[in-house]
């Protein structure tokens, strides 16, 4: 098409084989800054640069090609079915799949094949195997994935994550190498191998559950699903029958072909978390914009289409004490590399915070204790006086800090297990030093809305409703209450289902509201996030810019009328178009020092 970019020309190639792909005539293909991601057949990958260099072009196809053959040949329903509940386990399973429905689509394609090693080796760069030194750091699921990948496909390791996988090869290989033999003999039929994946995480020891049996009703809920060629509902998320072999459109051999479905992060909601009226869809990591400031309208204004669904509420509300007591194990087993570390920055923290109260001198005084380093004075100027020196008092104000944690999807992973980690050794740091933490977190009660819209639904979606999902703010500590009582809240953030979208606006209102209500005379708001707001209800039906200029505004108003020192910190996304003061980190190893380092610059501020 005349005028048309060569961006614009290679994402109509990728849509048009996408849906060759997996057989669905509704798929898009959008472009986005981050990570791969995927809403129901709404695609978003990686954008190359306009000049389209071959190894970003062969990790866009490859991302594409992962989520169109998850369409294609991965049916949601079957995979819950049995899915493991220890999170470890779960998100060994959920890899496991994905190696088997991009396996099924390279064989035989070279192209499409390339793609997947591509964007293979793209995930494995940003994942924690390619810094592994020792054997616990080595991340199971994405070790076995890529040796399953291995004896599937016949593909070696990624050069990255060869140290890493080596260290624990032997001890997977010992337990699971023959259910490796039967999960590639199983390779079309998705119940089958569902079965051999859940009989090798067994062998692993990582799980004790047995699966059960999916009852007569069930199966043929699923067999119609399959063979009536209707679509199935978005949030099963299914596609073509799962059991048939794969029968590839001739042109998807160009290497065109598109998917990625980043399971160990879009992963459907806990079913446990069932209070709520989620959706529970896979694929729903929330994208991130980077639309300038230049594209918003001027005559903006926010307002929310009803806030009766939205709740402040407390973590123990959210799941009983035996659920955190197991939460809390596993994020204090999975962090206990980074604890150390942040430990001992806190403790740098600790002896610049309590030397910066207890002690200060006025020194060339007429009394007081002598000054040791003016005694030079008595041999050069023997008439002058001595010079004395007193200790005196430093008035230190009183503080409360509040850490608000971005609590979004795309948090998930090793981000969230870092932010719940430091918030928790940086609370015990300050209440020694006699400083006030609140540990606080943000999401929403469901994707896409939840009751929200679906009142705006019944009432005639009315024209510009403004927000359009309904808010869940979560206290994890309070501001007087111990850390010791607290502790364990903080394993929520580790709950599946809990991580949804964000609305980083109101959340910042609602923290600050909080903090301003202290009776302190230092405020500190620290904000933890990894990038800009993102609900797609409510972006689907108003300004592409609505939630994002809504957080500039708050950010302004705090920043030059508040008295609240307000901080944020960046994961992987720059924040420091939105605040004054913040940094952006591109490692989350990186969180728990720069946490305290930051804290450290604000507490010296007079």
């Amino acid at each position: 098409m005349a005028g048309e970019s060569p961006l614009d020309t290679f994402r109509s190639v990728l849509t048009g084989t996408a849906r060759a792909l997996s057989e669905q005539s509704d798929v898009e293909v959008a472009w986005t800054s981050d990570q791969a991601s995927q809403t129901g057949h709404l695609m978003r990958v990686p954008m190359p640069g306009r000049a389209l260099p071959e190894a970003q072009v062969a990790q866009a196809r490859g991302a594409a090609d992962s989520m169109a053959l998850r369409l294609r040949l991965h049916n949601d329903r079957v995979h819950e079915t049995g899915a493991p509940t220890e999170l470890l386990a779960r998100a060994c399973y959920d890899a496991v799949e994905r190696v088997r429905y991009e396996a099924l689509g390279s064989r035989g394609y070279a192209g499409m094949q390339v793609n997947l090693d591509a964007v293979t080796a793209q995930r494995v760069a940003a994942d924690p195997i390619s810094r592994a030194t020792k054997p616990e750091e080595v991340p199971l699921p994405t070790a076995i994935a890529l040796l399953l990948r291995e004896k599937l496909t016949g593909q070696s390791v990624p050069p990255l994550a060869r140290l890493g996988t080596d260290m624990v090869r032997s001890w997977i290989e010992a337990r699971a190498g023959d259910d490796f033999t039967h999960l590639a003999d199983k390779l079309e039929d998705q119940k089958a191998f569902q079965k051999l994946a859940l009989d090798m995480l067994g062998h692993l020891e990582l799980t004790q559950a047995t699966p059960p049996e999916p009852n007569e009703n069930q199966d043929q809920e699923d067999e119609e699903d399959q063979d009536d060629g209707t679509e199935q509902p978005e949030e099963a998320e299914t596609s073509a029958d799962d059991q048939q072999p794969v029968e590839m459109a001739g042109d998807s051999a160009q290497g065109d072909d598109q998917g990625e479905s980043q399971e160990d992060t879009d992963r459907p909601d806990d079913p446990a978390d069932s209070d709520v009226d989620d959706e529970g869809e896979d694929g729903m990591l929330p994208t991130r914009p980077n639309r300038p400031w230049t594209d918003l309208p001027e005559d903006f204004d926010y307002q929310a289409y009803t806030t009766r669904f939205d709740e402040v509420i407390a973590a123990t509300d959210l799941c009983d004490e035996e659920e955190l007591t197991r939460l809390r194990a596993y994020l204090d087993n999975q962090m206990k590399g980074l604890q150390s570390v942040v430990t001992r920055l806190a403790n740098r923290l600790q002896r610049r915070l309590m030397a910066a109260q207890n002690r200060s001198w006025d020194f060339d005084q007429e009394e007081g204790l002598l000054d040791a380093a003016r005694l030079a004075r008595v041999v050069i100027a023997p008439g002058q006086s001595l010079s004395y020196k007193m200790e005196r008092d430093v008035e230190f104000k009183d503080t409360v800090v509040t850490l608000l944690i971005d609590n979004s999807g795309s948090m998930r992973g090793r981000p969230i297990s870092i932010a719940a980690i430091s918030a928790d050794i940086l609370a015990r740091t300050l209440e020694r030093c006699g400083v006030k933490t609140e540990v606080l977190g943000f999401t929403t009660r469901a994707w896409k809305g939840g009751q929200s819209r679906e009142a705006w639904l019944a009432g005639g979606k009315p024209a510009h409703p403004g927000r359009l999902n309904d808010l869940r703010h979560i206290v994890y500590k309070k501001a007087d209450e111990p850390w010791r009582r607290a502790r364990k809240n903080l394993g929520l953030m580790m709950r599946e289902g809990l991580l949804k979208e964000n609305i980083d606006g109101e959340a910042l209102l609602w923290a600050h509201s909080r903090i301003l209500a202290r009776p302190e005379d230092r405020r500190i708001l620290m904000v933890i996030s990894d990038g800009a707001p993102v609900d797609d209800s409510t972006l689907s039906v108003n300004h592409a810019g609505y939630l994002e200029q809504h957080l500039r505004k708050v950010i302004g108003w705090i920043e030059k009328q508040s008295p609240v020192q307000l901080v944020a910190i960046g994961i992987g996304h720059d924040v420091t178009r939105y605040y004054r003061r913040a940094v952006t980190i591109m490692d989350v190893e990186q969180l728990g020092g720069t946490i305290v380092e930051q804290l450290a610059d604000l507490f010296e501020v007079d």
